[in-house]
């Protein structure tokens, strides 16, 4: 595995993750078996009457010009230019490695409700991305109109499932920082009077 990072604080490596960019990520990105690492994780996400709402495929390698092809295919179809539609293209081509996050949503769950299922797909998310902190990769969760274009949606997509989005992988070339000015902790947890 990737050199994992050693902390004396436990919760170090959950406080000092934040998101990197593609243009910020390179080679190497996760193994396979680091991947399943990360989705093991992700496995532990709270997750009401244990429907794993969630699916996760990497796109690493040829994929990756497979998914070019789909990102330029949507833009074109979207009505972008040549240009735009390459940018898209390149999209998928920046990062060392991609991992496309797949919700499967079951409205009519007489236990968990829909916001419940979106809950767990939002836990293992978060999972995925500290658990590959953890190990010495740095990612981001990134969407976009993509996530609804047709050929898409059918290329990762089974009836009743939705494409939530992709996190891109790699090892960090600069450390991640805080993007937004975000609340103290003491005034997101108090004591409930």
């Amino acid at each position: 595995m990737h050199d994992p990072q050693h902390h004396t604080n436990p919760l170090a490596g959950l406080l000092d993750r934040y998101s990197v960019g593609t243009k910020h990520l390179a080679d190497p990105a996760p193994s396979l078996d680091e991947l399943r690492h990360m989705a093991a994780a992700a496995l532990r996400a709270p997750d009401h009457a244990g429907l794993v709402p969630f699916r996760f495929a990497a796109i690493r390698g040829q994929a990756r010009g497979r998914l070019a092809d789909l990102f330029e295919q949507a833009a074109l179809i979207a009505g972008k230019g040549t240009e735009d539609a390459g940018r898209d293209r390149h999209r998928a081509l920046d990062a060392p490695l991609l991992v496309a996050v797949v919700a499967r949503i079951d409205p009519g769950h007489p236990l968990a409700s829909v916001h419940e299922q979106w809950m767990a797909v939002g836990g293992a998310l978060t999972n995925l991305l500290n658990a590959a902190h953890v190990l010495g990769y740095a990612g981001k969760m990134l969407s976009g109109s993509k996530v609804r274009a047709a050929p898409v949606v059918a290329a990762f997509c089974a009836p009743g499932e939705q494409l939530v989005g992709w996190v891109v992988m790699g090892t960090a070339l600069k450390a991640g920082s805080p993007k937004f000015n975000k609340p103290a902790p003491a005034k997101l947890m108090c004591d409930w009077p």
